[in-house]
């Protein structure tokens, strides 16, 4: 039988265990992300639209019901050119994680947009209506104005585990290319489409 102060030590370890347990459950990432490699030339052809688009603001929002509820922010956008999918232009792209709720979900792999900043944006739209970015931060391209002719698209290597066709665990390399040729390597890849 326990005396009344090892009772009162076992329920204050017991009650720090479960609060910690709660805190590290509201704040843990997810578990790491596993991406398939994805070439330009895989982008383009997968992407439902490719839109080069400034971040005008920002929402989140939860989606789902209870502990498998998944936070999204949305970003707007405004877009400046459409390079693929002219039916309909995207308004806002959905990237997995951020705050709601007093919870924070963190995806590893998804892309960390800036409002005001410009973007190449590979995009894909599901059934669902929702509409995220192809190969989470494969198909993000930051504009920068440096060189010539409209600026530079650049994307850093992916530090996830990335995958090729085969399985096989490969590196990613940063991508850096003139916007102009980035715009003319998706029309020549489109129009080879066809």
């Amino acid at each position: 039988m326990l005396s009344q102060t090892s009772k009162s030590i076992c329920m204050r370890v017991s009650s720090r265990l479960l609060i910690c347990m709660a805190v590290a459950s509201v704040v843990a990432p997810l578990p790491a992300s596993t991406l398939q490699q994805l070439t330009l030339d895989d982008m383009i052809q997968k992407s439902t639209a490719i839109v080069r688009a400034r971040i005008v603001g920002a929402h989140t929002e939860s989606r789902g019901t209870g502990s498998g509820a998944d936070i999204y922010t949305f970003f707007q956008l405004q877009v400046v050119e459409t390079w693929k999918g002219a039916s309909r232009k995207p308004s806002e792209v959905a990237i997995p994680g951020g705050v709601s709720n007093g919870i924070r979900q963190m995806v590893t792999g998804a892309p960390e947009l800036k409002a005001g900043q410009e973007y190449v944006l590979f995009l894909w739209t599901g059934r669902s209506g929702l509409t995220q970015v192809i190969g989470l931060s494969q198909g993000v391209f930051k504009l920068s104005e440096e060189g010539s002719g409209g600026g530079i698209a650049m994307r850093p290597a992916a530090s996830e585990l990335m995958l090729n066709a085969s399985g096989q665990p490969v590196e990613d390399r940063p991508l850096s290319i003139p916007v102009q040729d980035l715009r003319t390597r998706v029309r020549k890849a489109l129009g080879a489409a066809k």
